[in-house]
């Protein structure tokens, strides 16, 4: 009996033994990528991104030029003789406004600044129940929020003026401000990034703990989504600022900055290059709060595919 019992044993350990030592017929390939096929990787991604900046070059190096090489055809991409007279000229022709400048550029902070604001802790908030909440139909209002990003805001301009036109908002603020509270990009990204990034584990013990639904919002919620809450600003921000309302702001007083450069860039192929300098001078504040937000950028974008 135990010679059998033994000799179990040492098939066994023989067994184990056979199974640490590493099979000589096991070929293991390693995927890499050459240097070369790196530069060419890296070269490839230099010259999409040139590309996609052509249009702010082009806007730059257009509104240095000359008159005389504005009117060459074939049109010349590189300035050759750079000035700053486009630029100089704009305080004479931006002279004859019945309202100055300084208004104009008040009404496109204001209106930025509380639009986006009050869209981007809207937007939070309806990701937040999206996410976390245990209400019925949520899934149901996300499937509508998705859709909703397929309309196009021209689509919706005819029942938008009979909506304002009921409301009695027409020629004032608020038809400048509430068309972009309803806008769903930043819902849809906020509620993925929350899916990933915002266990349940975290804001059960802040209820444990004795911390409300808004105490754990704006305590714990907003700190962590902040990759996704500078994005959205971003996002917001930009959007507003260049919008233009269309037949709602006939107030002088009321109309924001892009509205009265159209005025310019309506001028011909004469102030072309001064257009051009005002198309400039209205990307700065965008760009500005771009690199204010840039690093969180690439990780809030990456993240929208996280859960469906």
């Amino acid at each position: 009996m135990e010679n059998a019992i033994n000799s179990q044993k040492k098939t066994l350990r023989q067994k184990i033994r056979s199974l640490k030592k590493p099979s000589k017929k096991m070929n293991v390939k390693r995927f890499t990528r050459s240097r070369s096929g790196t530069v060419i990787y890296f070269t490839f991604i230099a010259l999409a991104g040139l590309f996609s900046m052509l249009p702010l070059i082009y806007s730059v190096v257009t509104s240095l030029k000359p008159l005389d090489e504005l009117l060459i055809f074939p049109p010349k991409f590189f300035v050759r003789r750079p000035t700053l007279e486009n630029y100089v000229a704009l305080p004479g022709l931006l002279s004859n406004l019945k309202v100055p400048l300084s208004r104009y550029i008040f009404n496109s902070l204001f209106v930025s600044i509380v639009a986006t604001g009050l869209y981007v802790f809207i937007s939070a908030m309806a990701a937040y129940i999206l996410s976390k909440s245990k209400i019925k139909g949520k899934n149901v209002l996300f499937a509508i929020v998705q859709i909703a990003l397929l309309f196009n805001a021209y689509v919706l301009s005819v029942p938008r003026y009979l909506i304002f036109s009921k409301l009695n908002i027409i020629d004032t603020y608020w038809v400048e401000i509430l068309p972009h509270l309803a806008s769903t990009l930043g819902v849809f990204l906020m509620k993925q990034y929350i899916d990933g990034y915002v266990p349940d584990s975290l804001l059960e013990a802040a209820h444990i703990d004795g911390a409300g639904n808004f105490r754990t919002f704006f305590g714990i919620v907003i700190p962590v989504i902040k990759p996704v809450f500078l994005t959205v600003i971003l996002f917001a921000f930009r959007d507003i600022w260049a919008s233009i309302p269309d037949g709602t702001i006939f107030t002088e007083n009321l109309k924001t900055l892009p509205m009265i450069m159209t005025q310019i860039t309506a001028g011909g192929i004469a102030r072309s290059g001064s257009a051009m300098a005002v198309t400039v001078i209205m990307m700065i504040p965008p760009i500005l709060v771009y690199l204010v937000s840039q690093s969180n950028v690439v990780e809030s974008m990456s993240s929208a595919g996280i859960k469906g």
